[in-house]
């Protein structure tokens, strides 16, 4: 039995919803998947919510229809934050997770003092979402949060450390550094590609969560077994890779931070 063979959607303004992919591929190595990064269009954080949101619905839609995923993963904070997976499961009929509310329990989860903080892009902290899904919880919280212009800049860049990121890391990380958090929850799922400059600037008592991994945990949690799981029938698995930027680019860059699996991007592109 093949179980249900479509394959996970999932998608991201550009290359960070690759630290969701790689979360995913080593949990569940037998799901199909189809990864679109909408690098003709990023950075979403500096955009209006509402064009984020039509942006959202669009690539759901394009997924739904061209691929028929069984499941669709919201891999950008900032769209996660525009377009609620309630909002996107009714409109499209798949199952919808997105990555910030696992990201927000893990968070709650772990600190020892009470005091966490959220760096996200300005789109993400500027919405509030993260402070609504804090306190949804209930949890006894003191939470602060920052907004970190030009980490996915630099990400976007194939650029993940050097002297010119920390000093940005150091003036944008203050906030929260200053308030004594002692969990900081990556709201970007671009920043895990920085996790290494972050955690020296933050320095080792602070723990670091990433959205990425609790997401691909959350996926996990909902498919295995349930009748959406892929049960393995010797047949290769297959990853689709598709950019509505430069497809070259982004199999160039996207297999330095993904991996061997990123083999070839598709393009597609959007109506005016």
């Amino acid at each position: 039995m093949s179980g249900d063979d479509r394959p996970i959607g999932m998608f991201d303004s550009g290359f960070g919803g690759l630290t969701v992919a790689r979360a995913l591929i080593d949990l569940l190595p037998d799901e199909h998947l189809v990864y679109l990064g909408d690098t003709g269009r990023y950075p979403y954080g500096s955009r209006p919510q509402a064009e984020v949101r039509h942006y959202a619905h669009q690539i759901a839609a394009h997924l739904v229809e061209r691929y028929d995923v069984k499941l669709l993963i919201v891999a950008c904070n900032t769209a996660a934050a525009a377009a609620s997976v309630d909002e996107l499961a009714d409109a499209h009929g798949v199952p919808v997770i997105g990555v910030i509310e696992p990201g927000v329990r893990a968070l709650v989860s772990a600190t020892r003092n009470g005091r966490v903080g959220v760096i996200g892009t300005v789109g993400t902290i500027g919405s509030g979402a993260y402070q609504h899904a804090v306190a949804a919880t209930d949890a006894q919280v003191q939470l602060s949060c920052a907004a970190c212009p030009g980490f996915v800049e630099f990400v976007e860049r194939g650029r993940t450390d050097g002297e010119e990121i920390t000093v940005l890391a150091e003036r944008l990380l203050a906030p929260v550094i200053d308030a004594k958090v002692d969990t900081l929850l990556l709201g970007c799922t671009h920043y895990p590609f920085l996790a290494r400059v972050l955690s020296a600037v933050m320095g080792p008592d602070v723990v670091l969560v990433s959205s990425a991994d609790e997401t691909a945990f959350d996926v996990r949690t909902r498919l295995v077994g349930s009748s959406l799981a892929r049960r393995p029938d010797g047949t290769p698995v297959r990853r689709s890779f598709v950019s509505s930027g430069d497809a070259d680019q982004f199999a160039a860059l996207g297999s330095r931070l993904l991996g061997p699996e990123l083999t070839g991007v598709e393009h597609v592109t959007w109506p005016d």
